[in-house]
């Protein structure tokens, strides 16, 4: 996955991205959110492969497999 998806400080403020691109994993996530499929996510980023927008998938669920806790700052 990280010759897929990278992280550049550089790049869209250090958002994770489709490496060699600017479209970060959060905007195929959203898209795949709003109910749009792989091949519809395609069709807007004819530039992505199915195994970029797959690469996506898997990147956003390892990060939501971490442990989260809430907690008040101020």
């Amino acid at each position: 996955m990280e010759e897929l998806i990278v992280i550049d400080p550089a790049i869209c403020n250090g958002r994770p991205v489709v490496k060699g691109t600017r479209i970060t994993v959060q905007t195929v996530m959203e898209f795949l959110a709003a109910g749009d499929s792989v091949e519809e996510v395609l069709g807007a980023y004819p530039g992505l492969t199915r195994k970029q927008v797959l690469a996506c998938m898997e990147w956003a669920s390892r990060l939501m497999g971490n442990h989260f806790k809430v907690a008040e700052l101020a």
